[in-house]
């Protein structure tokens, strides 16, 4: 029998990354293959993104570009999953005859139902599951040292600017001995670090467990043998207690670095995009976390032009940054989303005035990232070798970094290292995001 070969294409966040990490395992291995080449694929699936207008955009312009390869290629088939898809299921099917079926994000367990179905006069939509569970008992096929592992599904906090509650459902925790199963599993194959992460990893084990139970899931993965970083995203702020900074604090594998993202800082907009927390709360959050653990790396999220932010908003926000010094810093453009509560919000503000705001919040954080940097010469990480920028020059992570958002560090060494590798750097140069350094046989205190 001759198998079809399925070529996924992954839009978007480390969400959708697992989503197709599990889409790739669990296809049916006697009547398909998987391709890492579009062009000679039968079937491609786009996983597309759907949270934000440029995301959207981006998602659009990927389909018609993977459209081609029905003429140019072995392209018998494309299949669109992922937020995107989950939001506009019906409409991207009428308006897009290159579109042979829709898998919904609750429904990557239907992927070879789906796959076995399709036929070239028969459209498939399989969108109606947004609350399912997460598929337990998949070995995900990763490639790299670092892997997303997700803790929960979903989200309930109902922020006035978000569409994924929609699109992902309800928040629902995994149990505890299905994430550590999976973290045992992908130490096994050699990842070195695993990246936690949910729509609001804080919230993880209260549906279950009845209480926030973050710090014992990170008390039991520090335990495994074989992984080198324990990292931590998308933890909302309100949920950062003195059990989850303990365990932080007290075990080695858990990195010292949190991923928080705020939004804002003026209790007026706060309240706007329905944030259950104040600045008076940030900031003893933050003080709380930098006195217990002094060497804690802070990177948050901010958005601006949110409907009826003000001048005096926007420069509340502008002072608390400049007064916090977060290490890592991202600036959004308000978006403005359907079918969410500050769609129809009142105080809608113009593009120019959201990129000027955004700019200026850019250029702060340049100036404070360079300062922070400047103080890193001179010290030692330890570090996982992730690439080889030319000979004799590689690049690799600390603690610090987080892939793809985040810097890296690039160190000479006349020793061969392979990606997944643990050395020691020793900094003595900074970019702006980035540090460079020589490796070392000393170790980090």
């Amino acid at each position: 029998m001759n198998r079809k070969t399925v070529n996924i294409v992954t839009l978007g966040c480390s969400k959708n990354e697992v989503d197709s990490e599990l889409m790739q395992s669990i296809l049916d291995k006697e009547n398909f293959i998987y391709s890492d080449n579009p062009l000679d694929s039968e079937v491609i699936i786009v996983n597309t993104c759907g949270f934000i207008e440029a995301a959207k955009e981006e998602s659009i312009d990927t389909i018609l570009e993977m459209s081609k390869y029905k003429i140019e290629g072995k392209c018998k088939h494309l299949i669109l999953a992922g937020c995107l898809a989950q939001r506009y299921s019906s409409e991207l099917m009428d308006e897009m005859p290159e579109v042979d079926a829709i898998m919904g994000t609750g429904n990557i367990k239907d992927l070879n139902s789906i796959l076995d179905g399709l036929k070239e006069d028969k459209k498939i939509i399989q969108s109606n599951d947004v609350d399912s569970s997460y598929l337990e008992g998949v070995n995900r096929i990763v490639s790299s040292p670092t892997a997303y592992v997700r803790i929960s599904e979903g989200c309930d906090n109902l922020c006035t600017y978000c569409i994924i509650p929609a699109l992902r459902g309800k928040h629902r925790s995994r149990k505890m001995e299905d994430v550590i199963a999976e973290v045992v599993y992908l130490a096994e194959q050699d990842v070195k670090e695993v990246i936690l992460i949910a729509q609001n990893t804080s919230d993880y084990g209260i549906d279950i467990y009845g209480d926030y139970t973050l710090h014992l899931l990170l008390d039991k993965l520090n335990e495994i043998e074989g992984l080198e970083f324990i990292r931590l995203l998308y933890l909302y702020p309100d949920n950062i207690d003195d059990k989850l900074i303990n365990s932080i604090k007290r075990n080695s594998k858990v990195a010292h670095y949190l991923d928080m993202p705020l939004q804002h800082a003026s209790d007026n907009v706060l309240k706007k995009m329905n944030r259950r927390t104040t600045k008076k709360s940030i900031r003893k959050t933050i003080e709380k976390l930098r006195k217990e653990i002094p060497d804690i790396v802070l990177r948050t999220t901010f958005i601006v032009g949110f409907p009826g932010e003000t001048e005096d908003d926007f420069q509340e926000l502008y002072d608390f940054i400049k007064d916090v010094r977060f290490d890592k810093l991202g600036v959004f453009t308000y978006s403005k989303e359907e079918n969410t509560p500050a769609f129809n919000m009142p105080g809608q503000i113009e593009e120019s005035t959201k990129e000027i705001r955004r700019d200026r919040l850019m250029e702060l954080q340049r100036t404070i990232s360079e300062s922070l940097m400047s103080e890193k010469v001179g010290k030692i990480y330890k570090v996982l070798v992730e690439d080889l920028a030319e000979e004799g020059l590689y690049i690799g992570r600390s603690y610090m970094d987080s892939p793809e958002i985040d810097g890296v560090i690039y160190f000479r060494s006349v020793e061969e290292h392979d990606a997944g590798d643990v050395v020691f750097v020793k900094t003595d140069e900074y970019l702006e995001y980035d540090l460079m350094g020589e490796l070392t046989d000393e170790s980090c205190q």
